[in-house]
């Protein structure tokens, strides 16, 4: 049977769940076992397609098109593994699932109840995902992580927490685990670290019929010896089973911290690992993920020269926004050698009306965009900062700036190019602007324009290099690819009328769907990094495995890029 480790949090959100959840996936694949996750999001909406970045951070998108949590990002990235939209559970779900069912009769004569209907759905859901192969072995993984959003106590995680308590009987105790992670303020001047809050949390918990295996204490120092025997002692637990998780410089360290304080030896007894069978290959390959990701974190220590890029956005008050292009960034970042910092730049902030309102912002923004390395122009929707990301995408072109624009990146790259370079002062987006005369932007014509949620295009599709693009940098960067699988997200694309006129001015569109009707990749001619692409790369981003556009920019900014495509003829 699949083991389950289920992870919840206490005293706040957004504690870091995510990332434990993640760490102790890596640290059980790297004994070479087979590992899935499941996020549970308690609200009531079907997915996060229509939730605001600056209210949720970013709404990942998986293969088939799903619209998720930024937590399953998370989860893809540190497992190397392909998820899919029901490896993201929300309310909203789970209530339309039982709701359909008893319409269709399948509950005839009872009363349909939150228990058992609602609870026993979501035991059903998990046992289902669980069980589906993550790999091309086509066997079922050995271990699901199954992280439980916002934090107990909450109404809306009530009847998930109540699944739970009846799932460990399901299953059996062998087969079933708890962390919990939980906040350890540091309070006063001379930074006492406080239990009480860890202490209610799980008494909420037990309270709850669940009981935790593991603590991790989440705090911006190192736990003292008394405040970990104090949580060991109240919260009835062993003082090996208090988890010190303090602050560390990246998230690679995360789980070195905690196979350091021995979680693998501790899930090695508490679930009986040792009994599942793992081939000598799958053995060798999760040591060798083990030292590779060990390479990573000290690599990321030892790094002094640093790399400056401009990400110039809309929700750049919370980076959550834009997680995945951070990543991205970072991934690629450490592939060159280089230290990242990111400028995070309010596109608002770069516009005219800045200057009137606030100069010392207009100022300091533009100081931050024309003295970065890289500028970067990511995905969003609505019209607010649209010509601020235009003037940075003209500033990237008209002073040999390396350039990449991803999904709305690209749309305004084409923008301002029709504009400043072609002669059509009037050019815009049908999104942006509905009553453009001069729409170098429009709507997809299979899109629907009456519901919102889940009508994009969205997913893995093909794009495929066009004749002649063998030289095109975009292309030698994937190795010379024919065609490469992306993620998608959007609803405008690239008008294919006006595409012989930018192409004669020096726009070459270097990569196009299997159609050939709709434009995926841009590139610049005479300049040195100037690329666009209408799908997401940073959805696909590996820390062992950067995406090829972003490391493009970051080689193109270090002035490395000449010399890696030679090193790869």
């Amino acid at each position: 049977m699949t083991k389950y480790i289920i992870v919840s949090g206490g005293v706040i959100s957004g504690i870091g769940k995510g990332v434990i959840a993640s760490s102790t996936g890596t640290l059980l694949k790297s004994l070479g076992l087979r590992v899935t996750a499941i996020k549970i999001d308690p609200y009531l909406n079907i997915d996060a397609g229509l939730m605001s970045p600056l209210d949720h951070g970013e709404v990942f998108v998986l293969d088939d098109g799903g619209e998720v949590d930024l937590d399953l990002g998370n989860y893809e990235r540190f497992l190397d593994v392909t998820l899919t939209r029901i490896n993201n559970i929300t309310t909203g779900k789970i209530y339309r699932d039982v709701i359909e069912k008893e319409r269709r009769g399948d509950y005839l004569g009872k009363t349909v109840q939150v228990v058992p209907h609602i609870t026993d759905a979501i035991q059903d859901w998990i046992e289902r995902v669980s069980s589906i192969p993550i790999d091309d072995s086509g066997e079922r993984p050995d271990v699901c992580i199954i992280e439980l959003g916002g934090t107990v106590g909450d109404i809306e995680s009530a009847p998930f927490v109540e699944a739970m308590r009846q799932f460990q009987f399901r299953v059996g105790q062998e087969n079933f685990a708890l962390i919990h992670v939980s906040l350890v303020p540091v309070v006063g001047s001379v930074g006492e670290q406080k239990t009480k809050p860890t202490q209610a949390s799980i008494r909420d918990l037990r309270g709850a019929g669940l009981t935790p295996d593991l603590i991790a204490c989440r705090s911006s120092k190192p736990l003292d010896d008394g405040v970990q025997a104090k949580i060991s002692m109240f919260c009835h637990v062993g003082p090996d089973q208090v988890l010190a998780v303090r602050d560390v410089s990246s998230v690679y360290h995360v789980p070195i911290l905690l196979r350091e304080q021995g979680v693998v030896d501790y899930f090695r007894r508490r679930l009986n690992l040792d009994s599942l069978v793992v081939s000598d290959e799958r053995k060798l390959a999760g040591k060798k993920l083990w030292d590779d990701w060990n390479d990573l974190a000290q690599t990321y220590e030892r790094l002094h020269d640093t790399v400056e890029i401009a990400l110039v956005g809309k929700y750049t008050n919370l980076h959550d926004s834009y997680i995945s292009v951070y990543k991205s960034l970072e991934h690629a970042a450490l592939a060159c050698k280089r230290k990242l910092t990111v400028r995070w730049i309010e596109a608002t902030d770069l516009e005219p009306e800045t200057l009137k309102t606030n100069p010392i912002k207009y100022h300091e923004s533009w100081q931050n965009l024309c003295s970065a390395n890289g500028i970067l122009v990511p995905g969003g929707f609505g019209n607010r900062g649209t010509e601020g990301k235009i003037m940075a995408a003209k500033w990237a072109r008209e002073n040999k700036i390396p350039y990449l624009g991803i999904c709305l990146g690209i749309q305004i790259a084409v923008m301002e190019f029709a504009r400043n370079v072609c002669d059509m002062p009037e050019a815009h987006s049908a999104e942006l602007d509905p009553n453009t005369t001069c729409p170098v932007v429009i709507y997809m014509p299979e899109i629907s324009k009456t519901h919102m949620g889940g009508t994009m295009r969205l997913g893995t599709r093909p794009t495929v290099f066009q004749e002649g693009t063998e030289g095109s940098i975009a292309r030698r960067l994937h190795g010379g690819a024919q065609t490469v699988n992306e993620r998608h997200r959007h609803r405008y694309e690239i008008n294919p009328e006006y595409v012989p006129i930018f192409e004669e001015k020096g726009l070459r569109f270097v990569g196009k769907d299997e159609t050939g009707e709709r434009m995926e990749i841009i590139e610049m001619e005479g300049h040195p990094y100037f690329v666009g692409c209408q799908y997401h790369p940073e959805y696909l981003t590996r820390p062992l495995k950067p995406c090829p556009l972003f490391r493009g920019l970051v080689l193109a900014a270090t002035g490395q890029l000449d010399t890696y495509l030679s090193q790869q003829q």
